[in-house]
């Protein structure tokens, strides 16, 4: 569960601290409408940046930001249909585009959900604390940001595999970054520093957004209903919402579809990991190049239960296709093909987790035999802006991009995706999978034993308790917002 105990003196420190730097937090129903936020706090975001470090942007953790780098306002969900022409497929396929958030990434909605909730009641004192943000890529770059715009000194922790472009920005917003060893996959180790960091030093709190259910309930709330929303204005009569597509991540993501599931009953979520990691598939492990995904583990809040099926990606296919979809010559070759140029522009909105959940959601279609009447949802978690060095360093290594190659990718990685390396799982497939959280969790966590049971037996109450949480956290957020007293 998420604590909400009230720690006044800490407390009247941020309220302080915010009144002198102008800090106005949104609340959860903000970020879910846009429309519910002040008319004068959207007129000052006019002059703002989508990237500016101003807690304006507090207010821009939304999916629903205009798709612009400064002066944007609100309109509708942020998302693209991918058409048969490219997938291959007759199914639906839709996909929230991330790139629009603040940083470039959904994950800074994770971050704030996870944050804020113990700054407004005093958990978190950001005059005396540093804020910990333990990742794999886009999670501590949003920790991070949201540090900077609440007034928080912070500290990110990642992998020193993961791209340049994340280490040079961060570089600039987080007060220290701690490069671990090894690449995506390598979750332990930034455990191990999170645990240096708590026996060594008394002035760090860890934000870990695979035990967080802060990350959980910004997901399940804000990506959910958004989701829900272009279904809405998607389906008709005669077609279904066949399944949610989502690397399993830190389980962050996934929590959508709990809402989702509620809401259309014959949903299947599908769980994606990449196959050179297999561990929901095959307890397996392994070094991926599916940048910003987490493995090894099954994230505490996860809920396995909900989950339907497993799909693993070889990560040859987005590596590759990253190429296809951003190179001029690549891009040609699908103009060739019939691909429409208003999807061709839009292409650069996939980063390579997004086209990891394009993969899994067209293995997901070709596994069901779905039709023109099916339609499948995915998560566009980041962009190419976060990239452009992986596409650099593939040139380096096999030479410049040409037709021959991009007719390649097209049929191996796009066209060529087959339905190996899935499991529709049932319930004790399920069980065995929850089973690996405690070997992570309650013998090197040291989690409850007692909690990780109920995630399984006290089913689905234990989920529905934290899902209900977000009214009381934003009546706290309000109460905060009141004592500060900004207009």
């Amino acid at each position: 569960m998420i604590n909400l105990d009230i720690h006044e003196k800490q407390r009247q420190n941020s309220i302080v601290l915010a009144r002198e730097k102008g800090i106005r937090i949104p609340t959860f129903e903000q970020m879910i409408n846009p429309d519910k936020i002040d008319t004068s706090i959207k007129d000052e975001l006019k002059n703002v940046g989508l990237w500016e470090v101003d807690p304006l942007n507090l207010f821009r953790i939304s999916w629903k930001n205009q798709p612009q780098e400064s002066g944007g306002g609100f309109g509708g969900v942020n998302y693209i249909e991918l058409p048969s022409s490219l997938t291959g497929v007759k199914a639906r396929i839709f996909g929230l585009a991330g790139k629009w958030f603040p940083t470039g990434a959904h994950k800074v909605g994770a971050a704030f959900g996870c944050l804020v909730p113990r700054l407004v009641t005093g958990q978190f004192d950001p005059t005396t604390m540093k804020a910990v943000w333990p990742s794999t890529g886009n999670y501590c770059r949003g920790g991070a940001y949201n540090s900077a715009l609440l007034g928080c000194e912070s500290i990110a922790i990642l992998p020193e595999g993961m791209s340049r472009e994340r280490f040079e920005w961060l570089e600039k917003i987080a007060g220290e970054v701690i490069a671990t060893p090894g690449c995506e996959s390598n979750v332990k180790e930034i455990y191990d520093k999170c645990h240096e960091l708590r026996a060594t030093r008394d002035d760090v709190m860890i934000f870990n957004q695979f035990d967080e259910f802060g990350n959980y309930l910004w997901h399940y709330h804000v990506t959910g209903r958004a989701i829900e929303e272009v279904l809405q204005s998607n389906l008709g009569a005669e077609t279904r919402f066949a399944g949610l597509v989502s690397a399993t991540g830190s389980g962050g993501t996934i929590a959508c579809g709990d809402y989702l599931k509620q809401k259309f009953p014959n949903l299947k979520n599908v769980a994606s990991e990449a196959l050179q990691c297999p561990t929901l598939l095959l307890n397996g492990y392994g070094d991926h190049r599916i940048e910003g995904i987490g493995d090894k583990h099954v994230p505490w809040i996860h809920n396995v239960r909900n989950t339907d099926m497993v799909v693993a990606i070889d990560d040859n296919f987005p590596v590759n296709l990253l190429r296809l979809f951003n190179e001029p010559i690549g891009q040609d070759y699908l103009n060739e093909l019939g691909v429409p140029d208003s999807t061709i522009e839009q292409l650069p909105l996939l980063g390579i987790s997004g086209i990891a959940n394009l993969i899994g959601a067209i293995k997901f279609a070709r596994y069901y035999e779905l039709t023109e009447k099916d339609s499948i949802f995915t998560i566009f978690t980041d962009s190419m802006q976060l990239y452009g060095s992986r596409v650099q360093e593939m040139e380096i290594e096999f030479g410049k991009y040409t037709k021959e190659n991009a007719v390649r990718d097209y049929y191996q990685y796009l066209q060529g995706v087959t339905t190996d390396n899935m499991l529709e799982l049932t319930y004790p497939e399920k069980r065995r999978i929850h089973n690996l959280k405690y070997f992570t969790w309650i013998e090197q966590q040291g989690s409850e034993l007692d909690e990780l049971n109920a995630q399984w037996y006290d089913f689905p109450q234990y989920w529905e308790r934290i899902q209900g949480m977000v009214a009381d956290i934003d009546m706290q957020i309000d109460s905060f917002n009141k004592e500060v007293g900004l207009e």
